[in-house]
């Protein structure tokens, strides 16, 4: 499985190379725009200096820059907002998968070996249920990441369904109906666990909300013009006081704007490959870890029978 890449906790980097990282920062996406109002700025101040008076009362962009300010604001915690409930759900589909998989190896009685790798094989759906929801939510088919943890069968007949988690979840469902048919559980267990399956379906609706509703276009729009406008007026409010020292002035603010900006944009989808959306693929790869160390695992067997002092 793709482990994913995480970037280094933040805590252990030294402070001032942490200022000048360019991975996981915005820098690249808005430097050329940055760029565009510095040498915007440059020319208007070269009009100036040849006698065109172009200059505006400083003044005059005080209540512009506190209503783009909170417009920034606004974005930027509507954004947060969403990567934090994404980020929530992923963390109750961890704990969902721990606890149904321990409560399918520990209480489903085995009557034969295939009941074993009847059980080993529902685990693993469970892996296939987390990555195919990862798929789901950056518009993947179904690809080879899924291939190990299903039958051929299985994987034949996911390539054909159009939504993919929800098959898993019925394969799941089955086994579990199933087990309880054969009396290797009872009404009481069963209905726990299809409430953790319930829930794992839940958190797959939620992250599908938050995918499926992006912030209004008619709001980025309007944002973006006010965004630019605001940057284009700088020069003319600074060149009379500020003189060549526009360009970079105008260049700095720019910088904070635009970043704010497209910091609100990159986090506002958090399933994507952005160098700060939710790490996926490392989520997905916890679980596989977990469930391959529950299967090593004897049910069968106290954990005070097998650390008896001999």
């Amino acid at each position: 499985m793709n482990r994913g890449k995480l970037l280094p906790n933040s805590n252990h980097r030294p402070w001032f190379r942490f200022i000048w990282q360019w991975q996981g920062s915005v820098i690249p996406a808005i430097l050329p725009r940055v760029s565009a109002c510095a040498f915007f700025a440059l020319g208007v101040t070269c009009l100036y200096y040849f006698g065109i008076n172009v200059a505006l009362p400083l003044k005059s962009g005080l209540v512009p820059s506190i209503v783009l300010g909170l417009l920034l604001v606004f974005r930027t915690n509507t954004a947060y907002e969403r990567y934090w409930e994404g980020r929530k759900l992923w963390g109750t589909l961890i704990n969902t998968v721990r606890n149904l998989s321990r409560t399918i190896w520990v209480i489903i009685k085995e009557n034969d070996s295939s009941d074993r790798t009847e059980k080993i094989t529902t685990l693993k759906l469970l892996i296939a249920f987390a990555i195919a929801t990862k798929l789901q939510l950056r518009s993947e088919p179904v690809n080879e990441e899924l291939e190990r943890f299903l039958p051929q069968e299985g994987y034949n007949k996911l390539c054909t369904m159009s939504h993919p988690p929800l098959e898993i979840a019925f394969w799941i469902g089955d086994y579990l109906q199933q087990q309880y048919e054969k009396q290797a559980i009872d009404s009481y267990q069963l209905t726990a666990m299809f409430k953790l399956l319930d829930t794992m379906v839940d958190v797959l609706g939620a992250c599908e909300r938050i995918f499926k509703t992006p912030i209004p276009l008619a709001y980025t729009i309007h944002l973006k013009q006010l965004v630019l406008l605001y940057c284009l007026t700088l020069p003319f409010q600074f060149v009379d006081e500020l003189g060549w020292m526009t360009a970079p002035i105008v260049a700095l603010i720019s910088f904070t704007i635009l970043g704010i900006e497209a910091i609100g944009i990159e986090i506002e989808d958090p399933f994507g490959y952005d160098a700060n959306d939710l790490p996926l693929d490392q989520i997905c790869y916890t679980m596989d870890r977990n469930i391959e160390d529950l299967i090593t695992l004897d049910p069968s067997v106290s954990y005070f029978q097998e650390n008896q002092p001999q």
